[in-house]
């Protein structure tokens, strides 16, 4: 058996700002970020983690070396790639409200409809094409394991939303049927069977947070 801890990355300026990211856009932790780290790792610190994966991106990969800093084990950090969030083209650094001005549709149906989302206009990241780049880096932590390992992969709210939902056999159209995720969460999956199967342990999971979370925690 293999399980999986999949934690977005502390909230930051652009998130409180209501802006988007993406996979190249970026902006600092909020100082009061790092006690919902510490929260997180409180919850996390009874258990014993064979590595922590992360998305390259300055939010995750702070998020992901905060989070080793403050667990037992010295915990090697690997940074991957292809856990990067969306690219989400020219949408990167505007505001969801400029967005839902300048490309009304394509933020409806990223948000709401992805089976119907188009990226061309914004020059942006398919549904399909973000799972086909991070399904392989999950697959590749599952084959390694020898048995009962557990990890986190510390990523970004959009693209775990998408992949995870992948891993369950969720359909396209249904990937957002949970909601989304908020900051310093962890949801928790598990296979019994090298990958063939996952099965949703806890989804979104923030009872371990001492703040109260708002609508700016949540993408």
């Amino acid at each position: 058996m293999t399980k999986l801890f999949f934690v977005r990355h502390g909230k930051t300026k652009w998130n409180l700002e209501g802006r988007y990211q993406g996979a190249n856009g970026d902006s600092p932790l909020l100082a009061e970020s790092y006690r919902e780290i510490d929260d997180l790792a409180e919850f996390l610190r009874p258990l014993q983690f064979n590595r922590i994966y992360s998305s390259p991106l300055n939010r995750a990969k702070t998020t992901a070396l905060a989070l080793e800093d403050r667990l037992p084990g010295n915990i090697p950090v690997v940074i991957d790639e292809r856990l990067r969030e969306f690219n989400l083209g020219k949408m990167e650094g505007m505001k969801f409200t400029e967005v839902a001005k300048r490309y009304p549709q394509e933020l409806y149906s990223f948000r709401h409809a992805p089976a119907q989302y188009d990226p061309t206009a914004i020059n942006g990241e398919s549904f399909p094409q973000l799972i086909a780049r991070m399904q392989p880096a999950i697959k590749e932590i599952v084959a390694q394991d020898s048995g009962n390992g557990q990890y986190i992969i510390v990523s970004h709210g959009a693209a775990l939303t998408a992949l995870i939902q992948s891993l369950l056999d969720t359909p396209l159209a249904d990937i957002r049927k949970r909601g989304g995720l908020s900051n310093t969460n962890a949801t928790t999956v598990e296979t019994k069977d090298a990958g063939a199967t996952y099965q949703l342990l806890k989804w979104n999971d923030t009872h371990f947070l001492s703040k109260k979370l708002d609508e700016t925690d949540t993408i």
